[in-house]
């Protein structure tokens, strides 16, 4: 055992649970690489400003979960919290933006850090697939990526999840709702760390999870009634498009969301089986973000699944996905000109698409049939000095057990047709 463990909060993913991960991770983005996202890949550290400005500095993301640190040179630095400020910011500094065709539609994936107390479903260190589509102000651009989500989750086998929905207001109607709310919270018995809060963003106390806050915000005003029309409106489309698609979706007044960036539309994907880490994945609409940032006004909307709480969603619901094996041909060599034929069959079958692995370490022939056994291979090739001298290897059938000799000459062909 290794004298280092991973440090608190953190895990490592190991095979065979790994490949659940990056099923996940391909059936997350799959819906959107076919709907014209393109990848896009960020560091994993950024200046500590993009996050303050962008996340909110009064976040607990922010104020609390943030790993920041100063490099040898001076420089404020973080850890990335958070995928969408990273996102804008590469877009801007890459100029997607000036090429006429908006929206810019990305997605991503990697990891994400944040100071936690840690628990199942949460962690300090995260994977999350997200995506992005930059400067274009269209209910049918929310629904969109409502929409891909809702069709990853479903092609996983999900069906015990829900989809919270509300709007958040625009820079004409929030100011409103954002006075009143505060005339509302500022007569309730609030710690020092909430009132400073209310001063600073308001909304985020309706996010609050501890039950001391959330008793004393019956009767808070509700922003739906302090929506202007053309919110009204643009929240309605996006409601009439899901609903026409074919999406379920619950009205949230209260949903918030805990990032100070969004506008308008924002939703959340919740699984009731995930206890009170119960959601999975949301975002929503950003209409002033890239203004935050020092970039020109670009309506934005995205969102970000977490591959962990959907994995554990997956659990929840008993869904077990169907992962090919990582071997499908073994080879095991009785010998040394066993050993050298052999190994030249594993390249040609791994030139071929064949995914092949190979008994090294001179392994005998019981421990190295043990060894295919457990790789989940179905074929095992088989060789010894009389099989070399008639020109042939053997050909077993893992699952039956039936045998046939195969001429070397031909090993390729007849493993791709007993494969299928």
């Amino acid at each position: 055992m290794s004298t280092f463990q991973a440090p608190k909060g953190t895990y490592d993913l190991l095979p065979p649970n790994s490949a659940t991960y990056l099923a996940v991770r391909e059936a997350i983005s799959a819906p959107l690489r076919n709907s014209g996202y393109g990848y896009i890949e960020t560091p994993g550290f950024e200046n500590v400003e993009l996050f303050a400005r962008g996340v909110g500095e009064s976040t607990d993301i922010v104020t609390k979960e943030m790993y920041a640190f100063e490099t040898k040179g001076g420089d404020r630095l973080a850890l990335r919290p958070e995928g969408t400020a990273s996102v804008l910011r590469a877009a801007l500094e890459a100029n997607l933006h000036k090429g006429g065709n908006l929206p810019v539609k990305l997605w991503y994936s990697g990891s994400y850090y944040r100071y936690e107390r840690p628990q199942k479903g949460r962690y300090r260190h995260f994977s999350q697939v997200g995506a992005e589509a930059i400067g274009a102000e269209d209910p049918a651009l929310d629904a969109e990526l409502i929409i891909l989500a809702d069709q990853a989750y479903r092609s996983l086998g999900l069906r015990d999840f829900r989809i919270l929905l509300n709007s958040l207001g625009d820079k004409e109607c929030r100011p409103v709702y954002r006075a009143a709310l505060q005339e509302f919270l500022r007569g309730l018995d609030l710690d020092d760390d909430t009132r400073r809060r209310v001063d600073i963003n308001p909304l985020r106390v309706l996010d609050d999870k501890r039950e001391s806050v959330r008793k004393q915000l019956t009767g808070a005003p509700a922003l739906g009634d302090y929506l202007c029309e053309a919110c009204k409106a643009y929240h309605e489309q996006v409601r009439e498009l899901l609903t026409a698609a074919g999406v379920a979706f619950e009205d949230d007044a209260n949903l918030v969301r805990g990032l100070d960036y969004y506008t308008r539309t924002t939703f959340e994907f919740v699984h009731d089986g995930l206890g009170s880490q119960s959601a999975v994945g949301g975002g929503g609409r950003y209409d002033g973000l890239s203004e935050m940032i020092g970039g020109p006004a670009l309506p934005s909307v995205g969102w970000a699944l977490g591959v962990d709480r959907t994995v554990l969603a997956l659990e929840a619901e008993g869904v077990t996905l169907d992962i090919p094996a990582a071997t499908a041909v073994y080879a095991v060599p009785l010998g040394e000109e066993a050993r050298r034929v052999l190994f030249g069959q594993v390249t040609a079958l791994r030139k071929a698409g064949i995914a092949t692995d190979f008994a090294f370490g001179g392994k005998g022939l019981k421990n190295a049939m043990k060894s295919a056994n457990r790789s989940g291979a179905r074929l095992a090739l088989v060789a010894g000095e009389r099989d070399l001298a008639e020109g042939v290897v053997q050909l077993k059938n893992l699952e039956s057990g039936e045998q046939t000799a195969v001429p070397l000459d031909a090993v390729v062909d007849e493993v791709r047709r007993t494969l299928g």
